[in-house]
């Protein structure tokens, strides 16, 4: 059994609402390289939307940007 699962998502939109308050929305790659077809062929359809209120993350988004996005099981809270 695998360990974790490699995907890779382009962002769709990127909304200021002002005051470090962002929202991103992510799809999953679909074309634009063999790659991408590789990616699309297991991950043909979904979304990611996040809430951002970190200033040090605000800029790292881009719309039509991809970024990879690694899924691992995480331990159970104590």
């Amino acid at each position: 059994m695998i360990d974790s699962v490699l995907a890779k998502f382009k962002v769709g939109s990127v909304t200021d609402f002002g005051n470090n308050n962002h929202n991103v929305k992510l799809s999953p790659v679909t074309s634009g390289s063999k790659e991408n077809e590789s990616f699309s062929m297991y991950t043909p359809s979904g979304q990611i939307e996040m809430h951002i209120t970190n200033p040090d993350c605000i800029g790292f988004f881009e719309a039509g940007s991809e970024y990879y996005v690694e899924f691992k099981k995480a331990p159970k809270s104590i």
